[in-house]
């Protein structure tokens, strides 16, 4: 009943005031209480959805070792980035207030100061003050042999690194990717810190640079090299051939699971059926693939397997793998794909950015192959003067009581390390360079993919 019609009523027949009156207050009073309800349901939702990690919500699909090697480098992220903005310095060394400017890049919040966090690095980092009283932050010795060695192995690495970019490009759709776009995996991929003023022009037998009408640079494929389209997993199983021709294949992919994951028996059935299920080769034209067949997402699963098998230390943020959705044919939800082939990959959540893991690349904590880039950054990480300080990290439950204890007072951000040339890029931008796409799973529906995908 509207409040106009108990009003005609008041005017129809007076006696009945008293039987229209609580006839209002019962209006009101459901009114109330379905606004209030409304209230608690979306804050109960946002609860269930937000602010829970992804872990939490299936306690029996945490892996605490891939947990462990995604919290270790907190510290030592923060340290590498501090040395690329010195490395771009000309004398290397910066005011302190300077800094300051990449407080977010550091990812460390006030009331924290960059100064304190340099001093719990004296074999790094050196603090000096002018004869105007203005604070500095230069290299030690010790750091700036570290950044010569780190020079070194990525020079070593450039033929290596080359051959990934170029089968990346051959994977695409087009046979060429957005510039911009490639360079959120400069550290991943293991390229030069100036790679775009010179790095990319060093291989022009490989790929060049192009532009396209609206001026956005573009990185192309210029030959195709059959002996390239040959998958990481194919090598392991066939070797490797010259005059390979991409096409149909029928390979199983290596699957570990947490030892008190019980529900890969139940599921046992569907996973023998994946792995035996026929797909189209990562290298293989995937235009006329439907999206959203069987066929379609075990590719999907391909590729992804093969583009963490490229990177130095054979995970990825996700945020980065978002933006190739259209290049390399892969889902609109990727993150799903990701989570339901839960043994294959495996995501974590620690922080604010989400990452995955090629599962089949790492015993314990640790990557079972590392490459010299990884033992470099090891070297950093054992000079921080954070690690084992308050106790050495033994299982999951020593990360949190660490935390608690602060720690690790800021939250891992993997995009901090991502620095480009000075004069190219401006450092400040970074904070903006991997926004979540409008399109892909937020943190909430993440969480609840976790609760709702329990088959393969």
């Amino acid at each position: 009943m509207t409040f106009g019609a108990i009003k005609v009523l008041l005017n129809l027949n007076k006696s009945n005031v008293a039987s229209v009156k609580c006839a209002i207050f019962s209006i009101q009073h459901r009114c109330v209480k379905s606004f209030l309800g409304t209230i608690y349901s979306v804050s109960q939702y946002r609860s269930m959805t937000t602010s829970k990690r992804i872990q939490d919500r299936s306690k029996k699909k945490r892996v605490h070792d891939l947990e462990i090697a995604t919290e270790k480098w907190k510290i030592a992220s923060k340290v590498l980035f501090l040395l690329e903005i010195l490395k771009q310095e000309p004398e290397q060394i910066i005011p302190i207030r300077s800094l300051d400017h990449y407080r977010r890049q550091i990812n460390l919040p006030k009331p924290n100061k960059i100064s304190d966090f340099i001093r719990k690095c004296p074999k790094l980092f050196e603090l000096y003050k002018d004869h105007k009283g203005v604070l500095w932050c230069g290299m030690t010795k010790q750091a700036e042999e570290l950044v010569q060695e780190e020079e070194r192995i990525i020079e070593t690495y450039s033929e290596k690194a080359a051959e990934h970019v170029a089968r990346f490009l051959m994977m695409s759709v087009d046979k060429r990717l957005p510039l911009d776009k490639l360079a959120h995996f400069r550290r991943d991929f293991g390229f030069p810190i100036h790679f775009r003023r010179n790095w990319i022009y060093r291989y022009p037998q490989h790929f060049r640079v192009v532009k396209n009408e609206d001026d956005i640079e573009f990185l192309e494929l210029v030959s195709w090299n059959p002996s390239w389209a040959v998958t990481e997993l194919e090598k392991k199983v066939i070797g490797m051939s010259k005059d390979h021709q991409p096409g149909l294949l029928s390979l199983s992919f290596a699957l570990k699971f947490p030892p008190d994951y019980k529900k890969v028996y139940r599921y046992g059935g569907k996973i023998d059926h994946f792995q035996k299920r026929t797909y189209l080769s990562p290298y293989a034209d995937a235009r006329g693939l439907k999206a959203g067949s069987l066929e379609f997402d075990k590719r999907a699963v391909a590729v992804m397997h093969e583009l963490l098998s490229f990177t130095i230390e054979k995970r990825l943020v996700t945020d980065h793998l978002t933006h190739f959705r259209r290049e390399l044919v892969m889902p609109q939800k990727l993150m799903r794909l990701l989570l339901k082939h839960f043994g294959i990959f495996y995501v974590s959540e620690r922080g604010k950015r989400a990452s995955v893991f090629l599962t089949e690349a790492y015993e314990g904590s640790e990557l079972i192959e590392k490459l010299p880039y990884v033992l470099w950054k090891e070297k950093v990480q054992s000079l921080t003067g954070y690690r084992g300080r308050q106790k050495k990290i033994q299982s999951f439950d020593d990360l949190e009581e660490m935390e608690d204890r602060g720690l690790f007072k800021s939250e891992f951000e993997e995009d901090i390390v991502y620095v480009q040339s000075e004069k190219e890029d401006n450092l400040s931008s970074l904070e903006d360079s991997s926004l979540l796409d409008e399109s892909e799973m937020g943190i909430g529906d993440i969480c609840s993919a976790y609760k709702d995908i329990e088959t393969l």
